[in-house]
């Protein structure tokens, strides 16, 4: 497959001017269509992406994560691109892993690859590491299946396969409900190795609002898998 015509990266960024500059150059040396969905900045992220070679949209969606990677995608679709990698802003992501998306989804048929860092989760803050263990646990459970690192936002996604989906998430608790979707449609997922970054950049999760979503996405989505059952 020609994956720098059938690839766009999609990065959703807020008041990230320090690390988006040096990652979209990084991405573009692998895939030519990067679109930086700029999620209420109020820094230079805009203009840096704009200057490293992005396309920069504007989140009419509202703000938040998940609003921004579904504006990202939906341009994508737009422009005709079957596949959408997705990578956060912060650095936390090293376009070098792009590859290994890649070639998984040659290797076999698959509607989904996820980034996987948990042979290296020593290096994730304790806290952070503790909590997507607990999350990954819970949505596995949900699927049937084993999902190792459920909130790695490091993906490679059909855009065809996600168009057919009712993904509507639009915080933080997107990687879980796109992976819930995708597993319950019976759609092939795979995970690969990716480095685990973690710097000094400030997580944009808030802690006591974004669990409350997380939980009430939780309860929502065991509801329907008891129903299916």
């Amino acid at each position: 497959m020609d994956w720098r015509a059938a690839c766009a990266a999609v990065i959703p960024c807020r008041n990230e001017q320090a690390a988006i500059g040096p990652l979209v150059e990084a991405v573009r040396r692998f895939l030519p269509a990067v679109f930086v969905i700029n999620d209420e900045s109020t820094d230079a992220t805009a203009s840096r992406a704009r200057a490293a070679g992005a396309t920069v949209l504007e989140n009419p969606l509202g703000p938040g994560k998940g609003a921004a990677l579904q504006t990202g995608w939906r341009r994508a679709a737009r422009e005709h691109f079957q596949w959408a990698i997705n990578l956060d802003g912060d650095g936390q992501h090293c376009a070098a892993d792009i590859p290994a998306f890649l070639q998984c989804a040659e290797s076999a048929p698959v509607s989904l690859v996820c980034g996987n860092r948990m042979a290296q989760a020593a290096r994730m803050p304790p806290l952070r590491r503790w909590v997507n263990v607990w999350m990954s646990r819970r949505i596995s459970a949900l699927t049937g299946q084993s999902l190792p690192d459920s909130q790695c936002g490091f993906r490679l996604m059909s855009l065809g396969d996600w168009a057919r989906l009712p993904v509507g998430a639009r915080h933080f608790e997107i990687e879980s409900e796109v992976l819930f979707l995708f597993a319950r449609a019976g759609l092939p997922i795979r995970f690969v190795p990716v480095a685990t970054i973690y710097q000094q950049e400030r997580s944009k999760i808030r802690p006591w609002r974004d669990s409350v979503r997380w939980l009430r996405w939780y309860r929502q989505a065991r509801r329907r898998a008891r129903a299916r059952a």
